[in-house]
């Protein structure tokens, strides 16, 4: 019998760019599931998710990071930018995500950090469904093949899936040899409280679209794991008493509104029927401050 077909690979993955170019949309459709939350606007994801796929003999974890930024005014900025620069210790491949025929201020911030990781880095071109003249990548792939030495180049549409098995093959090939990190059946590192409050989070900040964009954040304070049906009660924080006025919106409509989507976000999420009561609480100045972000899981904030 060969030895090597018991070997098992295993390794971790971070997914770095700047904010809104796409790495919770490459998260999701890596695990083919909804696990990071994602919307139009910039800081979506605030906190380090890991999604685990198990292949047979080689398990995969991809790192969703926080976008990185140039400025740091917040604490909650400042937690966000540790966030992503941690998760490039010690992993086995970065891929670092651009938008296609784009290269901002804020792109060559990321890329001056990559210049001192040690694993390899694949620029992965985003959106690639987007440009119709196609002849217009290869000069941009040029330029910023001049910029780094890339291991990998590889165009993708992370919304459409295009490419993204060929990127997931050449992650493959760099994953080393070692034990499963993870339970094969693992889909996160994170708990299913954590994803229901960012599902909540979500639907705010779908609903609030410009009104309060990053100004709010969700704690999980109760779960009820009854037989038939879970039972959840969340608080909605906010900075300012006139913040708390536009969540709840007038007669309450605009609070019920994001409750009944994201109830239905949850129960798919866990398999059951869930009764979820939201609350609008107003802790000024949060993300600005470092005991207010730890006590609403903000971890590790120096």
């Amino acid at each position: 019998m060969n030895k090597n077909t018991d070997k098992t690979h295993s390794g971790f993955i971070a997914i770095v760019g700047r904010p809104n170019v796409g790495k919770s949309t490459l998260i999701n459709s890596f695990l083919g599931s909804h696990l990071s939350i994602t919307s139009p606007k910039p800081q979506t994801t605030r906190q380090q998710i890991q999604g685990i796929i198990t292949l047979d003999k080689t398990q995969l974890i991809f790192v969703d990071t926080p976008g990185l930024h140039r400025e740091s005014k917040k604490k909650l900025n400042q937690y966000m930018n540790q966030a992503a620069s941690k998760a490039l210790i010690d992993v086995d491949v970065v891929l670092f995500l651009v938008e296609v025929l784009k290269f901002t201020d804020e792109d060559e911030a990321v890329l001056k950090k990559l210049k001192s990781v040690d694993a390899p880095v694949f620029l992965v071109i985003n959106k690639i469904d987007t440009v119709k003249d196609k002849e217009k990548i290869l000069p941009y792939i040029l330029n910023l093949q001049s910029k780094f030495n890339f291991a990998q180049v590889i165009p993708i549409s992370a919304e459409k899936g295009l490419q993204c098995d060929v990127l997931k093959k050449e992650i493959i090939a760099h994953i080393p040899e070692g034990p499963f990190y993870y339970p094969e059946e693992s889909k996160t590192n994170r708990s299913p409280g954590f994803h229901v409050s960012e599902m909540i989070r979500e639907q705010v900040m779908l609903q609030l679209g410009d009104e309060l964009p990053y100004a709010t954040t969700v704690s999980v304070d109760t779960w009820d794991d009854q037989e038939k049906i879970i039972k959840i009660g969340a608080t909605i924080w906010a900075e300012r008493d006139s913040q708390k006025a536009i969540i709840v919106g007038e007669n309450g409509d605009r609070i019920k509104r994001i409750g009944t989507i994201a109830r239905r976000s949850i129960e798919s999420f866990v398999g059951k029927q869930v009764f979820l009561e939201l609350w609008v609480k107003v802790k000024e100045n949060w993300s600005d401050d470092s005991k207010s972000l730890e006590h609403l899981g903000y971890y590790d904030f120096d």
